[in-house]
């Protein structure tokens, strides 16, 4: 077996010091980190896990390669085979997803077994000892994924029987306390890591509500569709439409970047407040009651009010106050 590695890395401590440990070792690690629009990290302007293993690795000395995890996931998302956590996150089927890209990956580049930062008990779902034996099974990666902050609480890998590594100087780490992680971190003076409680947003309830909604009225979504999740407050006008109100100046600008064909952004003429972005059916009925939404949130908006159409076409349309439950259409 070849004293190569791909580490699965997400910009975590966990994943991090994994690594680290492995470099110790002397392995030749290639660090393979996934993007995902469910990411809820932040680090500043520069937001996001994916900068944040991209210093990681620097910070490691260690060669990254970023990938999506792309609309295949989203299919899973919608019906994972070993179904959903407390609210809509796929947690075992996530893992299985992301080791099997690991192990064409591991292939790719002709190194022998797969990294991760997992720690037994620490996860409610996917890092309990018989959701990694499943997920193993699931991957046909037995014997090939190395925990080194757990691998005393699970047999040795094939790495570790062929002596490519010292299973003496692996971790027996266990549980949810990451007392023995920081402590690691100062020891190896490392600085860069991010969400070390995790950072899925699949996880949040008041995301979870809005993805159920996505999956519900537009079966056929895309990342695209996710992505708007993000951002702004949403409302549910009918089966087939719902419109994104913006939250703050950033949203604003965020909810015209992400404007597509189809989509028709408005934005306040006559008042100070959010931009709304409409996706669906479109008609006057539409805009108007979007429209009223936007004044909800805005500063002194006296009706009529005066809203304008963004893009390569603009409109102006002078809408009346009208009667809305709006919190019964709050998505």
């Amino acid at each position: 077996m070849q004293k190569r590695a791909v580490s699965l890395l997400s910009g975590g401590l966990d994943s991090v010091l994994a690594t680290r440990l492995m470099v110790e070792q002397g392995v030749e690690v290639t660090a393979l980190h996934f993007t995902s629009p469910f990411c809820n990290c932040t680090h500043g302007k520069n937001k996001g896990c994916g900068i944040q293993a991209l210093r990681s690795a620097k910070e490691l000395g260690v060669k990254v390669v970023v990938k999506a995890k792309g609309e295949e996931y989203l299919k899973i998302l919608q019906s994972p085979q070993h179904g959903y956590g407390k609210n809509m996150n796929p947690c075992i089927d996530c893992r299985i997803f992301i080791l099997r890209q690991a192990a064409q990956f591991m292939q790719e580049i002709d190194a022998g077994f797969i990294i991760t930062g997992e720690v037994l008990g620490q996860r409610p779902m996917s890092q309990r000892r018989d959701t990694i034996r499943v997920i193993e099974r699931e991957t046909r990666l037995e014997g090939l994924i190395l925990r080194p902050l757990s691998a005393h609480h699970f047999p040795p890998t094939i790495p570790e029987k062929e002596g490519i590594i010292d299973r003496q100087k692996l971790l027996d780490f266990a549980g949810r306390s990451r007392k023995g992680q920081y402590m690691l971190a100062d020891k190896y003076d490392i600085k860069e890591f991010s969400c070390p409680g995790g950072g899925c947003l699949l996880t949040d309830a008041a995301f979870a509500a809005k993805i159920r909604d996505l999956f519900k009225h537009t079966p056929e979504c895309t990342m695209h569709d996710v992505t708007l999740l993000k951002t702004g407050r949403h409302f549910r006008l009918s089966e087939k439409t719902k419109v994104i109100v913006g939250r703050n100046e950033e949203e604003n600008t965020r909810l015209e970047t992400l404007s597509l064909p189809g989509y028709l952004l408005l934005n306040p003429v006559s008042f100070i407040g959010p931009s709304a972005l409409i996706a669906g059916d479109l008609n006057r009925e539409v805009i108007d009651a979007s429209t009223n939404i936007m004044a909800m949130y805005a500063k002194r908006a006296v009706f009529p009010i005066t809203v304008e159409s963004g893009g390569s076409t603009s409109n102006r349309y002078v809408v009346d106050q009208i009667s809305m439950d709006i919190e019964k259409m709050r998505i």
